[in-house]
């Protein structure tokens, strides 16, 4: 314990001994440091001193050397600019000389063209003179003064060109004509092989066929009523005779027949006839009746592959199916026409979409002539217009009876389809006897009036072209003899259709040379 205790009496004595001894020897050796640090700082500035001045003497030798390459160069290149300057005057001297001598040689030449042209005008003076002598002697043997034998002379020219282009106009019109008729004939041909139709005659009478004879006196009923209420809610007649099991229905009205042949069948079927199921079965029958519309018009839309079609035009379209003319259906005649029609317009490279459109509807006006006044040709313009058609289809309607002149292709591709539809044999029931005495009797209506010379009913007795005298009829009666003509066509004939009255008035003057 006791040495623990001297050990640090021993320590706590020496340790400010030793501090103060540390900081003694630090101070010293601080001093010497700073000593020395001066010193070098000395000989550093003192270098740095030698340095820049030599650094300064080097860069005085390069700037002088720059300068003295530079004033070199500049001097180098003031004797090439003058060189260049120099070259260029002598240049200039040269060009100034050459155009000298240039313009000298052009005041000699204009001198010489001057002198030519004096003499030219002499010459010119002389030659008219002499050229003035002429033709005033030519003027004196001929008769003719100049402007006059030149105008004889254009003329003459003039009709010799015109008859030649006359001539060969001819030509090429009788090569067209030929060429034409001979296509025509190839492309109306083949549509017609490509598309051949069934034709069923339809007449305006349909028979309907009865379990037995028995079933006549059910449908007349107690005194007639039942007859009576068929035959006045269906519009049709019911002819009962002695044929055995046979009842016949007659109608000019398809649609009416059709609803009276279904209402009669659905009565015999079911039995019970009075007037109440009857008029039961004609509702049901008449709802039928538009249903099979609706299908006969998407049907035909479905065949002939058009699409766009309105859909109350396509009802309209259907109802074509109960409707005839001289024996043919009209809408299979219709979907005849559109195929004959997309046919010719591809072989003459037409539109055949629009020609096939145009020829499905161009006899829709059929289909309401019995509701609606007009001819069918405007009523189907008007529909078309109504539910928004093209016009060109509108104008294949409108023209497809000749009622207008076709300004189209597709106008005259469906004039032409409707023909060769309607004259395809047994198409149209017609007696030929019937149709020959109707064309007979318009010629003969026409020539009954008074200062009518020809008449002459052509397209198929849809026009009349009466020729009229004109020393007897003058313009202004022109518009009462056709009056007159057609108030007696359409008082004494029976025709489908329209017949147009066209007169001709004719003046001419003639004189013989001898």
């Amino acid at each position: 314990m006791e040495i623990i205790l001297a050990v640090l009496i021993t320590v706590i004595i020496c340790a400010p001994v030793g501090v103060i001894t540390g900081v003694q020897i630090r101070k010293r050796t601080s001093e010497k440091t700073i000593g020395s640090a001066e010193e070098e700082a000395k000989r550093i500035v003192e270098d740095g001193i030698k340095i820049a001045e030599s650094k300064k003497k080097e860069a005085l030798v390069e700037a002088k050397e720059e300068n003295l390459k530079l004033k070199n160069e500049v001097e180098r290149e003031i004797k090439e600019r003058r060189k260049e300057v120099s070259r260029l005057e002598e240049r200039v001297i040269q060009r100034e000389s050459t155009l000298d001598k240039k313009i000298d040689a052009a005041e000699r030449r204009d001198e010489q063209l001057q002198a030519i042209i004096k003499g030219n005008e002499k010459k010119t003076a002389e030659i008219a003179a002499v050229h003035q002598k002429q033709v005033e002697k030519l003027e004196e043997i001929s008769g003719l003064t100049s402007e006059q034998a030149k105008g004889e002379l254009i003329q003459a020219v003039e009709d010799e060109a015109r008859f030649e282009a006359a001539q060969k106009l001819m030509e090429i019109e009788a090569q067209t004509k030929e060429i034409a008729d001979e296509k025509a004939k190839n492309i109306i041909t083949m549509s017609i092989q490509r598309l051949a139709s069934e034709y069923v005659a339809e007449t305006t009478v349909s028979v309907v066929p009865l379990p037995s004879d028995e079933m006549k006196g059910r449908i007349i009923g107690r005194e007639g009523r039942n007859i009576r209420t068929i035959e006045v809610l269906t519009g049709c007649d019911l002819n009962i005779d002695d044929t055995p099991e046979v009842i016949t229905l007659s109608c000019f009205d398809p649609v009416r027949r059709e609803i009276a042949r279904l209402t009669l069948e659905k009565l015999i079927s079911d039995g019970r006839i009075h007037p109440t199921r009857i008029e039961e079965m004609v509702a049901k029958s008449k709802r039928e009746i538009d249903l099979s519309i609706k299908q006969a018009g998407d049907r035909a839309i479905f065949e002939t592959g058009i699409h766009g079609v309105n859909a109350e035009l396509v009802k309209i379209l259907g109802r074509l199916r109960y409707r005839t003319s001289y024996g043919q259906n009209v809408l299979a005649h219709s979907i005849e026409v559109a195929f004959i029609s997309a046919m010719i317009a591809d072989e003459i490279g037409a539109n055949s979409a629009i020609a096939k459109r145009a020829g499905l509807l161009h006899d829709i006006g059929k289909a309401m002539t019995a509701e609606v006044e007009g001819s069918h040709v405007q009523i189907g313009v008007d529909l078309a217009k109504k539910f928004k058609e093209k016009p060109d289809v509108i104008h294949a309607i409108e023209a497809h009876h000749g009622d207008v002149e076709a300004r189209t292709l597709v106008a005259m591709i469906v004039q032409a389809a409707d023909a060769i539809s309607a004259a395809r044999p047994g198409a149209r029931r017609e007696n030929v006897e019937n149709f020959i005495k109707r064309l007979r009797r318009l010629e003969e209506i026409a020539t009954e009036f008074k200062g009518v010379e020809k008449a002459f009913a052509i397209q198929a007795g849809r026009e009349v072209r009466v020729m009229v005298k004109p020393e007897e009829v003058n313009d202004a009666g022109m518009v009462s003899v056709a009056r007159q003509i057609v108030k007696k066509i359409e008082d004494e004939l029976n025709y489908p259709g329209q017949i147009k009255v066209n007169i001709i008035r004719e003046s001419r003057a003639s004189e013989i040379a001898k």
